[in-house]
């Protein structure tokens, strides 16, 4: 045992400890959640925007008629008709910089309950001021569709956003197809209406159990990444710490910051407000304004236009109209291949899609037989619904993921402009011609091709700086 033996068999060395976790890079939520955490959570989204456009589309085309049975005058009909727009109008911004700084999955949650309020008290409103006060809270709070979006573009990659959200607008298109056809048989029952407004409002409260029972389970399966992430960063370099918290914001991690406090909220939505005023993006916002007037001036008069040329009756219009909805639909599910076709180039998606609508809204215009008129819609309706996704998409390219929700707000905004300024568009080109609108929207369409080929090489090339966030 002494004389030498031991050194003759070497002993083997230990292999090296692993390195310590704090070394590792770590693997930020969103990757690992790319492929299967966004899944479900994204299927159960497009579940509530279905049910969202499910029960609105059940008790909106009821309103004029309840609004004049509690005794309005016209004059104040109109007057809380308008309400909703307006409040939309300056609403949408300030919720969508809100989301930014609370968090989309908690604002989506805020909005669902608000209107859920909203559509209760519509439900009991059996004078003037309680229907004006559930006309109030829906206008301020019901940006659930948006901040659904906002939602979308946080959980699924750049790459994948133009796809998925097509996805969502068709089956939120779903619901509002078959909405008004249950609105309207329970309409005919004893106290339809206020029986509507009951379930309209239980579904936002079953969308918002949805969406709570949704953050319950991020927490509960993803809720320790954030206590390992938090002690991996304080055993990292500072240059390490920047790396991971690019890396992190660039895929979206899950923020694991306390709740600020409302006057800290309210300057974070302030800074963001002003960055988007002195950004040079609105361009992008102007092609969305001329294209949402454009195509709101086509369904302005659509239903006379088409009694005044070739003397279809209101029925068949509306037979017209359903099938181009559903035809909306069928284009929501086909943008995976349109993607595909253009190499995710969004750019090229909207200028065409944007060129299609012009010239078949040209087509419309100057049509003779009631077959041109259901070629145009046909093709109407695929161009308008791709390019009106193509333009979010856009929208959130140029701006920056981190003010997605400001973003998205900013642009429902200008669409809300677009549905104020559109009717009376449409009354004074009507005093020319039936087809007065139409060819105005004609112009408009033109009008935003000419701005996306003058900024073509910023749109492509991506040399927008983003917005930054606070």
């Amino acid at each position: 045992m002494e004389n030498g033996r031991p050194g003759r068999v070497p002993q083997r060395r230990p292999p090296p400890p692993p390195p310590p976790p704090a070394m590792e890079r770590p693997e930020a939520p969103s990757p690992s959640g790319g492929a299967r955490r966004p899944v479900g959570f994204v299927q159960c989204l497009y579940a509530v925007g279905f049910l969202d456009f499910f029960g609105v589309s059940m008790i909106v085309p009821l309103l004029s008629l309840h609004i004049k049975s509690i005794g309005a005058s016209p004059t104040v009909a109109g007057v809380l008709g308008s309400l909703y727009g307006v409040l939309q109008l300056f609403s949408s911004t300030l919720v969508g910089s809100w989301s930014d700084v609370v968090g989309s999955r908690y604002c989506l949650l805020t909005c669902i309950l608000f209107s859920a309020l909203g559509y209760l008290v519509l439900g009991m409103s059996t004078n003037v001021f309680l229907f004006a006060v559930s006309r109030t809270i829906v206008g301020i709070f019901k940006h659930t569709h948006s901040v659904s979006k906002v939602l979308i573009s946080d959980l699924v990659s750049e790459r994948e956003r133009l796809l998925v959200i097509g996805h969502f607008n068709a089956a939120s298109s779903v619901g509002f197809i078959l909405g008004p056809m249950v609105g309207g048989y329970l309409t005919e029952l004893e106290g339809g209406l206020y029986l509507t407004a009951f379930i309209c409002a239980s579904i936002f409260i079953l969308n918002a159990g949805l969406c709570w029972m949704l953050l319950w389970y991020e927490e509960k399966t993803h809720g320790k990444e954030c206590i390992t992430g938090s002690k991996t960063k304080d055993s990292l370099s500072s240059e390490a710490k920047h790396n991971l918290q690019i890396e992190s914001a660039s895929h979206g991690a899950i923020k694991c910051s306390t709740p600020r406090p409302c006057w800290t909220q309210a300057i974070s939505v302030l800074k963001r407000l002003s960055g988007v005023a002195s950004s040079d993006i609105w361009d992008i916002f102007l092609v969305r304004l001329l294209m949402s007037v454009a195509v709101m001036l086509y369904h302005s008069n659509f239903v006379l236009a088409l009694e005044e040329r070739f003397g279809v009756k209101p029925r068949l219009t509306g037979y017209l109209i359903s099938y181009s909805s559903t035809l909306g639909v069928a284009a929501g599910f086909l943008l995976g291949p349109i993607t595909r076709l253009y190499h995710h180039n969004t750019y090229a998606i909207l200028l065409r899609s944007t060129l299609v609508t012009c010239v078949f809204l040209l087509l419309y215009s100057l049509s003779v037989s009631m077959w041109t008129v259901i070629l145009s819609s046909t093709l109407l309706a695929f161009s308008t619904t791709v390019g009106r996704t193509c333009i979010t998409d856009l929208e959130l390219t140029l701006g920056g993921n981190q003010a997605s929700g400001m973003l998205i707000g900013v642009g429902q905004s200008v669409s809300a402009v677009g549905r104020i300024v559109a009717p009376l568009l449409s009354g004074i080109a009507q005093e020319f011609s039936p087809c007065g609108p139409p060819s105005l929207g004609v112009l408009l369409g033109f009008a935003a091709v000419l701005i996306m080929i003058f900024n073509q090489s910023r749109y492509c090339g991506g040399s927008s700086p983003k917005l930054k966030s606070t």
